[in-house]
């Protein structure tokens, strides 16, 4: 039987190109990683420590590996070297022999060297070239800069020559407004020997021509490579069921296409809707009854479809999943790490598993980052989270040579076929903002970039960006991955060539990011107000909480214009603006601690606010992901949960407001409180609202209940009040409205709303019981409280994460909530003791 094998790469060095001295080094991994774990430069995350190492990538760097090879691989009649991810310029050399110069991080790389290895001894030699070296040039023969607005040139001892355009390399590398800038070089992906007689399978994709309940129409289009003529069977099994179809196969690289179909498939579902389920495809190449080949690939059945309807209003934007129209709930995911082997395959099943307990069901991968890791996808396709996916590159215009556009190209099919199969894919979208932010149709519109270039450089400049987002990668996408829909910038209108085609925070067709809020110092108001088809990205920032913050600080460095919190912070003015916006709407902190914890909560107000506007809006805006899921490195940023995975009180906050069946109150009017009932789920709601307006002191002043009932996959206003009415004279800074949906069989869906804005409410502080309680599922804490407790915050020594937190306690109302620790959020059944427990709410950070 002649199947792949394989050997990977292992008891590598590296040194500086300059250097003598080989050191031990890890891969995958990269140049600053080795460096830190040889204590040879400072913890990067550290205080100030991003300055201290910028000199690494000016540096041209070497790794090293003498390998052999067992008698049985080096017999095989094909031997290459693969390479997953070289990062980014680098010179591959076999036993001194020089056999492949690559140039895109994104790329696979391989070679064939069967004629230059031997039994023991093999040399394996990669340099890296530095980045910054290698693209200088490149700046000074173009003759002007192209923007690339994130590129911290500055911090990288650069001045104002931004490179990061030039390289084909994760472009938040170069720095962003929420991460530092460290250039690196290195394997950051599997580095293998890989051996093959006669036949192998290099790609299997299971092409989805329709799918209904009833059935799905299927195409195994297989990738064959040969070295010989040869008469096969190819076959196909899957679920118990085989199709086999017979093949001439040349020598070389082939596909075949092989008819499959499934009646009454089991569907793949995003959260909330049914379950992910997932088929295997077993493809084997066999002679006789010999399995020469074989592949294992894993996909889900579905029918997708970015619907973008003409309407009255504009045109609708939204995904249809199976037939169902799917209001998008979630988040935008930057890399985990700005060291992207640090990343575990736990870290990330953490992110997924948080998304997912916040009931999202979609993330858009951003363009700024890298094409995630196989296990990524993987964790999307089980949880049922839909994947918006970016190619790499945003917020900078690119150069549109030939060797660019080659190299772009290759990259994008390489992505492309290693995702294609995977079901939560659901859209490929070009870019990150580029279209808005150049604005070409609109003479003083976008960034401010076209300023500095005359017409003929304008109109250049343009043409690449067409060449690039308008033909090659729909290109690609349509020929590779037939049945996903690309869309070519985010935020966009539609492609008219005309000033339609770029978006605003007031268009009514394709998708917007508002910034208004935040950038703009508008209010949270204006969430009400911009309100799209399709809300791609809005944020607000936040400091972690104090545990993380003392990762990177020390106590004197505890102060909101230190060198230290400036350092950690990348947007130039976001420590003012979270403490302008928090004398805006909050009560003042008592210490820079307090200023943490209040920042938080003044982060996840405002994003209730945007999340419950836009899903009010609902089915006029299909959509809301804001900006941002996660941090690369520990810093204040828009991120819901911080670098070490906690969870801030944004992620509670989305938890509640992207519960599948929503009450949430539109409060924006002076003379009356109206309620909605929103649901995303594919039966009738039916229940009763218990309404009831209590004072501070947990006194009922008045009490109602109505009968509700709402459509499947809706939402309507089913109640206003009247707040004069309701209030009766008394003080709105002391009095709150709770509204409660009653069903049968469900947990009570809980809303509060308060009349005053919360800089005005008059709280006192609270005594507040805690009870644990241990139960057969794991463990619980009871609260009760004396008088209102606005969000409480339970804080553990154990890492984890409870079911509510962050939440307002009324007195004579007891909240139970469940702690899971974090290898019990992965792991049902896992242990998860808190720990010291410590409880405060609001009125512990402010001056009283």
């Amino acid at each position: 039987m002649s199947k792949i094998q394989s050997q990977i790469f292992q008891n590598w060095t590296f040194k500086a190109c300059e250097d003598q001295e080989w050191l031990p080094a890890q891969v995958p991994g990269c140049v600053h990683t080795d460096l830190l774990k040889l204590d040879k430069i400072p913890d990067p995350f550290y205080g100030t420590n991003e300055k201290e190492i910028q000199w690494i990538d000016k540096k041209d760097w070497e790794y090293r590996t003498v390998f052999d090879i067992n008698e049985d691989l080096l017999s095989q009649e094909h031997l290459e070297i693969v390479f997953d991810g070289l990062d980014t310029y680098a010179d591959v050399y076999v036993n001194d022999q020089h056999v492949l110069s690559a140039d895109n991080m994104f790329r696979v790389w391989n070679v064939d060297v069967k004629s230059i290895v031997k039994a023991s001894g093999n040399v394996l030699r990669i340099r890296f070239q530095s980045p910054i070296q290698e693209d200088l040039p490149k700046l000074e023969k173009l003759g002007y800069a192209l923007p690339a607005s994130n590129d911290q040139s500055d911090v990288g001892e650069l001045g104002d020559k931004r490179v990061s355009i030039f390289a084909r390399k994760a472009p938040y590398h170069y720095g962003w407004d929420w991460g530092p800038r460290f250039v690196t070089s290195g394997i950051w992906r599997e580095a293998r020997l890989e051996g093959w007689s006669e036949v192998r399978i290099n790609d299997v994709f299971i092409r989805q021509n329709e799918v209904t309940a009833s059935a799905a129409s299927l195409t195994a289009i297989v990738e064959v490579e040969t070295f010989n003529p040869i008469e096969t069977i190819i076959r196909i099994v899957t679920d118990g069921q085989t199709w086999e179809q017979a093949a001439s196969l040349q020598a070389g690289v082939q596909t075949i296409e092989i008819p499959v179909s499934i009646n009454e498939p089991k569907l793949w579902w995003s959260r909330g809707l049914g379950d992910p389920h997932m088929y295997s495809f077993v493809t084997e190449v066999l002679k006789g009854e010999q399995v020469l080949a074989d592949l294992t690939v894993k996909t889900g059945l579905r029918s997708i479809r970015l619907v973008r309807d003409k309407d009255e209003a504009g045109a609708s934007f939204y995904f249809e999943l199976n037939g169902v129209a799917v209001f998008a709930k979630g988040a935008n995911h930057i890399p985990n790490d700005s060291f992207i082997t640090e990343i575990t395959a736990e870290r990330y099943r953490h992110e997924i598993v948080s998304a997912a307990e916040s009931n999202m069901n979609m993330l858009r991968v951003w363009g700024g980052g890298i094409y995630e890791e196989d296990v990524f996808y993987e964790l999307c396709d089980e949880y049922g989270l839909l994947v918006w996916q970016d190619f790499m590159f945003a917020c900078s215009m690119y150069p549109g040579d030939e060797a660019f556009l080659n190299s772009v190209r290759h990259e994008a099919i390489d992505n492309v076929k290693r995702l294609r199969n995977h079901p939560s894919i659901v859209l490929w979208c070009g870019n990150n903002e580029i279209d808005s932010a150049w604005a070409h149709y609109i003479e003083d519109g976008g960034w401010g970039w076209k300023k500095d270039y005359n017409a003929e450089q304008r109109e250049k400049i343009w043409a690449d960006y067409e060449a690039i987002f308008h033909e090659l990668l729909p290109e690609v996408v349509e020929a590779y991955a037939p049945g996903v829909d690309y869309w070519p910038s985010s935020p966009l209108v539609s492609l008219t060539n005309d000033e339609k085609q770029h978006a605003n925070p007031s268009t009514s067709e394709g998708d917007i990011h508002y910034w208004g809020v935040w950038h703009s110092v508008e209010p949270f108001e204006n969430y009400n107000v911009y309100v799209g088809r399709f809300m791609s990205e809005y944020g607000f920032q936040s400091f972690p909480e104090y545990k993380s913050v003392r990762k990177y600080a020390e106590e004197e460095d505890l102060a909101l214009e230190s060198e230290v919190m400036l350092a950690h912070q990348k947007n130039g003015a976001g420590n003012r603006l979270i403490k302008q916006y928090m004398d805006m709407y909050m009560h003042e902190p008592k210490d820079f601690p307090s200023f943490l914890y209040m920042s938080q909560v003044l982060q996840a107000e405002a994003m209730k606010t945007a999340i419950e506007a836009h899903r009010r809006r609902k089915p006029y805006c299909m959509g809301t992901l804001y900006w941002q899921m996660n941090d690369c490195w520990p810093v204040a940023s828009w991120a819901g949960m911080d670098y070490f995975g906690n969870w801030k009180a944004l992620q509670y906050y989305a938890k509640r407001s992207f519960s599948d069946v929503l009450v949430s109150v539109d409060g924006t009017k002076e003379d009356r409180t109206d309620v909605y009932l929103i649901s995303d789920q594919l039966h009738p709601v039916e229940g009763q609202l218990h309404v009831r307006l209590i004072g501070f002191d947990g006194t009922v002043y008045r009490e109602e209940e109505h009968a509700v009932s709402l459509e499947s996959n809706s939402g309507k206003q089913v109640l206003t009040l009247n707040n004069t009415d309701w209030l009766q004279g008394r003080d709105a800074a002391a009095t709150l409205l709770r509204l409660e949906l009653k069903r049968k069989g469900h947990a009570d869906i809980v809303q509060e709303h308060y009349f005053a804005p919360s800089k005005d409410l008059a709280l006192k502080q609270a005594a507040i019981q805690v009870t644990e309680v241990q139960e057969s599922d794991g463990s619980y804490v009871v609260l009760e409280s004396d008088t209102l407790a606005k969000q409480v915050w339970i804080s553990t020594e154990a890492e984890g994460v409870f079911s509510d937190n962050f939440f307002d306690l009324i007195p004579s109302i007891p909240v139970k909530v469940k702690f899971t620790s974090r290898e019990g959020l992965q792991h049902a059944g896992a242990a998860s003791e808190t720990g010291a427990i410590e409880v405060r709410s609001m009125a512990d950070f402010i001056k009283l």
